[in-house]
């Protein structure tokens, strides 16, 4: 894979000076990390979005800040709220002797005839996995090939993730990546569907108002808890 490398300037605005920097297409950023002191940069938003599809926050960057290149991971994006565009950006220097821990995407690819011939249901219980290694022999992204799973027995597990002898991977061995369950038989969806039938029965019988003198007296009615939002 190529280099990937994005140019960025020194800052001299903050705080809600940024907001101009934004109006004109511009990211403000940090700079911080191995041999390096912090640094507030800016880059452009457009060549940031082309980065990052293409690094993600696994693969190494190189920050050039004015004519001086840098190793450098995306170390966080913080997005806005509404738009879900960047608003700031941090770039973390790699000392390129010392080993990393990284969290490294995991690609799905092939089909399971698990899913095709069975109707089975393909189970991702990973999207990621932490190795680590040396910053150059970072791999992007782990393949996983699902043709594998030709039955619900079938499953790939990390212990049978392919990668270089010079990246240790992290995690139980046994743990599974991915499988395929079995579709449910008609007895288990009447089952499941009955269940549901009388949750809401449950709920609607809770939220009714003559439902509350059925309190047990001396006890104050338990109001229902609204989620928390994520």
């Amino acid at each position: 894979m190529d280099q990937i490398a994005i140019t960025a300037t020194k800052r001299a605005v903050s705080g809600k000076e940024v907001k101009k920097l934004r109006n004109a297409g511009k990211l403000p950023a940090v700079l911080y990390g191995y041999d390096v002191e912090n640094q507030q940069i800016e880059i452009s938003e457009r060549d940031f979005a082309k980065v990052f599809k293409s690094a993600g926050e696994s693969t190494l960057v190189s920050l050039v800040v004015e004519g001086k290149a840098h190793p450098v991971l995306i170390h966080e994006v913080q997005n806005h709220y509404l738009t879900d565009r960047p608003i700031h950006v941090d770039f973390y220097a790699i000392n390129m002797a010392e080993k990393v821990k990284v969290k490294i995407p995991i690609h799905f690819n092939g089909e399971a005839p698990a899913v095709k011939a069975l109707g089975g249901t393909l189970v991702k219980n990973l999207s990621e996995v932490e190795v680590e290694c040396l910053p150059a022999d970072l791999p992007h992204a782990l393949e996983v090939d699902i043709s594998i799973l030709s039955t619900f027995e079938d499953a790939v597990r990390i212990s049978d993730l392919k990668v270089s002898n010079k990246v240790t991977i992290h995690g139980r061995p046994e743990e599974v990546v991915v499988t395929v369950v079995a579709p449910r038989s008609e007895e288990e969806m009447n089952a499941l569907n009955a269940e549901v039938k009388e949750d809401v029965t449950l709920v609607e019988g809770v939220v009714k108002p003559e439902a509350a003198p059925e309190a047990v007296a001396g006890e104050k009615p338990v109001k229902a808890e609204k989620a928390e939002k994520k």
